[in-house]
């Protein structure tokens, strides 16, 4: 296989650019259907009650199948799930605008749901192997494609709305563009070889349900979903009720949040190739968690959007990293391998997500709203803790992997997966 075949030009230019236009794809595919849930509720004529039950479809999808997720990338390739699901995800987005109940548009967001979530999981897999081959530190990139996605797609859902466009022929646009263009970069997604050898990198070849160290990122992970979840839902009414802002005002919050953090994944390669992921993390945590407390705690309106949007630099590199890190934790020594992590990894996060704005509700009926953002905060803080666990239980394994009688080819595999 020469250097020039597609498999292998993966971690080059094209492949980049290939697994960055996947990110971006799934950004917009999300974003492109949640602003029109205004529109989707008066064309079922659901109550907010029935309507919220529907809306958990998208999210019970992305979790059940990101736990499969992992599985199909190690069996069938990071390229294929990402190319059959992506185009799987298009094609479901027009459905949604032909729903007339709110039972049908929850089945429907399930099935949508859950090929966001498998496609998650394979550019997730396909950007840990891009950082193998090209050794850059790149995930934050990819993430921030992802963040600038959302954001293409929600303007566009924004202006197909303020056309009067019905959501029916909005999503038939969305899933004709995200679909070809799905297809058009699929040659260049980048595939490890898939070997049947048994794993050989330190623990990799345990579940990864078994390894405290995956836990570990997975609550670094669940964390900051939570604090993104909680930043997107509660926001924009805490501003209202508490700082006595505007609807309109308030909601550009949570605008000022993504943009903060967009930008600052922009400058993760540099950042992480000064400081390492661990420091980045951590450093991560404490700037996200004052961010919040700031936010929380100032009366000024200026200082809420100042807090917030500081939130968002602080958590920009949580995801990105956790993932890099796990795919990491599940390398073999023949170089490939951490599908099933990443999908532990995204399962975790998608949990996040699912209990975060929840969670908050809870807590702010039973005591007020800055008080449960406050609380998000100290979940934020935990980043830090967290990461510092995991750097243990990591260092663990790799002694472990070198201990007398076990092989020393794997032991350097490791370290050349860790640093």
């Amino acid at each position: 296989m020469t250097g020039t075949h597609p498999d292998r030009a993966g971690g080059r230019g094209p492949g980049i650019i290939a697994v960055l236009g996947a990110f971006v794809l799934n950004g917009a595919l999300l974003g492109s259907w949640a602003p029109r849930v205004p529109a989707l509720a008066a064309q079922i004529g659901a109550d907010e009650g029935a309507l919220g039950l529907s809306l958990l479809g998208a999210s019970a999808g992305m979790i059940a199948a990101s736990i499969l997720a992992g599985r199909l990338c190690a069996a069938f390739g990071a390229r294929v799930v990402m190319t059959v699901s992506g185009v799987a995800g298009s094609a479901m987005l027009p459905a949604l605008g032909l729903a007339r109940s709110p039972a049908t548009l929850g089945l429907l967001l399930i099935v949508l749901g859950a090929m966001v979530g498998v496609m998650d999981v394979a550019m997730n897999v396909s950007g840990v192997t891009v950082t193998r081959r090209t050794g850059r530190a790149i995930m934050p990139l990819f993430h921030a494609a992802f963040s600038f996605g959302t954001l293409a797609g929600s303007v566009g859902a924004a202006v197909a709305a303020g056309q009067g466009l019905a959501p029916s022929r909005h999503f038939v646009i969305v899933a004709v563009i995200c679909g070809s263009v799905t297809v058009g970069i699929a040659r260049w997604i980048p595939v490890e070889e898939l070997l049947r050898a048994p794993a050989e990198s330190g623990r990799a070849g345990r579940a990864p349900f078994r390894r405290p160290v995956l836990w570990l990122l997975g609550g670094v992970a669940l964390c900051a979903s939570i604090a993104e979840g909680a930043t997107a839902d509660w926001s924009a009414l805490f501003g209202v009720q508490e700082r006595g802002l505007s609807e309109a005002t308030g909601a550009l919050i949570y605008s000022c949040f993504s943009i903060t953090m967009a930008g600052t994944r922009l400058c993760g390669e540099a950042i992480q190739r000064r400081w390492g992921a661990p420091r980045m993390l951590i450093g991560g945590a404490v700037i996200g968690g004052l961010g919040l407390v700031t936010a929380v705690m100032a009366p000024s309106p200026a200082l809420t959007f100042a807090g917030f949007a500081v939130a968002g630099v602080g958590l920009a590199y949580a995801s990105p990293v956790v993932m890099e890190l796990s795919g990491a934790a599940g390398r073999r020594a023949d170089g490939g391998g951490g599908e099933r992590e990443v999908a532990f990894a995204t399962t975790i996060a998608y949990s996040g997500f699912l209990l975060g704005p929840p969670m908050v509700g809870g807590v702010a009926e039973l005591t007020s709203l800055p008080v449960a953002l406050g609380a998000v905060a100290v979940l934020v803080l935990l980043i830090g803790p967290l990461t510092l666990a995991a750097g243990t239980f990591r260092r663990r394994e790799l002694s472990s992997a070198e201990e007398p009688g076990a092989n020393p080819a794997r032991g350097r595999a490791i370290r050349r997966t860790t640093g």
